[in-house]
């Protein structure tokens, strides 16, 4: 028996921060804090006092985490028909403990406006290209155990659970991460 996986690429492409986008990234943050939802991949978005400031995201996060900060680049997720910033997606190339244990190479979020259309599996699907392209062989991607939305995403790229660890550093709701990872 043959099995077959068909690859539907999405009407969305991953780009640096422009200034083009500025009023889009600042209400997508608006949207964010005014539903009370989480910031997971927007490198610090909720923290920014300004697109600028979010913008340098080396020295913002610098700023918030010191030197356990690790280098990134965050890519904007933007519906090629419409222009539209659907999601936010971190990449980060070092793992320190605290990426090792609990957050993994990126995070990511998709506009709550957005959801349940496949973006955050493509926007995952189009950081692992990313993630090839500079040599990496595999992917650490975490979740909160109780976030089926986020494991769907993650289990669609290919992902196997290596272990679930205690939340001790509070960053989900159920207290337990799963750590998935993906080869290359």
């Amino acid at each position: 028996m043959r099995f077959f996986i068909l690859v539907i690429s999405m009407d969305i492409k991953l780009i640096l921060p422009a200034p083009e986008y500025e009023a889009q990234v600042m209400e997508f943050r608006a949207e964010m804090l005014a539903d009370g939802e989480g910031f997971d991949g927007c490198a610090g978005l909720d923290k920014a006092q300004s697109y600028a400031e979010w913008c340098d995201n080396h020295t913002l996060m610098k700023k918030l985490y010191g030197e356990n900060c690790s280098p990134s680049d965050v890519f904007l997720a933007v519906r090629e028909s419409d222009n539209k910033v659907v999601g936010i997606i971190d990449y980060r190339y070092v793992l320190s403990d605290f990426l090792l244990k609990y957050g993994g190479h990126t995070g990511y979020t998709v506009r709550r406006t957005e959801r349940r259309k496949g973006y955050g599996s493509e926007m995952l699907r189009l950081l692992i290209e990313k993630a090839k392209a500079r040599g990496e062989k595999r992917l650490l991607v975490t979740c909160d155990k109780d976030n089926e939305a986020s494991r769907r995403t993650i289990l669609k790229c290919f992902a196997r659970l290596e272990n679930e660890v205690a939340d001790e550093a509070g960053l989900g709701k159920c207290g337990v991460i799963q750590r998935y990872w993906i080869e290359l």
